[in-house]
């Protein structure tokens, strides 16, 4: 990897360096202006491919239409738990028509967040069940949102055990502890910008006890750029600098980590084209 000359620089990988960005935002506001220049931006870094990520109805849809128009991009469909209470009647047959498309590779968001409780924890935990049947009915891995609600999320996914298509808690903010618990389900752990963060001990502990074979990476962008961006927009090519760290923490070359990695969104996500 080139060297920034200073934070305001975009990251540049080497030849032959290839991630994968396996939770985007791409539909949002954020990059409207600029998409065209976040997606080259992100092949300069390295990011071969990017799951953009469905968070209700009308964005589940919009992830699928950007899929759609370019092979570097896949979708995930599904219903946030911030928006719960806001599904509708027919809703879910809406979602199952969208999640058909072979373009999507993942159900979810789907979750429990007991921070913000824009939706009310009983209609969370009701949602976030009856999705995670749908998702397994459609042979879909899960995306997984967990926000300080770590027993109940447990809770819901061992009871819909055994989870044959597997999944991955996505911006992982637990402990080694319960990223245990989180492997013993079969799941991937996914590792945010927040990793490169001087604070963020808890996190970087979990990657060390998390096997390589389980490990992805994400932007969760236009949230939770890395350092030496914190508190700008994330976006895709940021994706190089977690790397980085994730690779320093388990002690591996940065085109070891990579490698793994990618290997394991492909495994996770079925992914069938080829990376030029």
């Amino acid at each position: 990897m080139r060297e920034e000359k200073n934070a305001d620089d975009w990251p540049v990988a080497d030849d032959g360096l290839v991630l994968v960005d396996t939770h985007c935002h791409l539909d949002f506001p954020d990059y409207q202006d600029d998409l065209a220049e976040v997606l080259i931006r992100a092949r300069r870094a390295g990011v071969g491919r990017i799951v953009t990520v469905g968070i209700d109805l009308p964005t589940s849809g919009a992830a699928v239409a950007l899929a759609e128009g370019n092979p570097a991009l896949f979708a995930t469909v599904g219903v946030h738990p911030h928006h719960v209470s806001e599904i509708a009647a027919g809703d879910y047959d809406r979602l199952r028509a969208l999640a058909a498309n072979p373009r999507v590779v993942a159900y979810g968001e789907i979750g429990l967040d007991y921070v913000k409780e824009y939706s009310p924890r009983g209609m969370q935990r009701e949602h976030f069940a009856r999705q995670v049947e749908l998702g397994q009915s459609l042979g879909l891995p899960l995306v997984i949102h967990d926000r300080e609600a770590h027993a109940d999320t447990l809770a819901v996914l061992r009871a819909a055990m055994p989870l044959a298509a597997g999944g991955v808690m996505h911006c992982f903010s637990g402990d080694a502890a319960f990223a245990e618990e989180v492997l013993a389900l079969g799941f991937y752990i996914s590792i945010p910008g927040v990793v490169t963060f001087a604070k963020a001990q808890a996190m970087q502990e979990a990657v060390r006890v998390t096997p390589l074979a389980r490990l992805l990476l994400e932007t969760d962008g236009p949230f939770l750029a890395p350092v030496p961006r914190r508190g700008k927009r994330n976006e895709p090519a940021l994706l190089l600098h977690t790397a980085r760290k994730v690779a320093e923490l388990k002690a591996v070359s940065l085109a070891e980590l990579a490698r793994a990695t990618t290997a394991n969104a492909e495994r996770l996500f079925g992914f069938k084209e080829v990376l030029a």
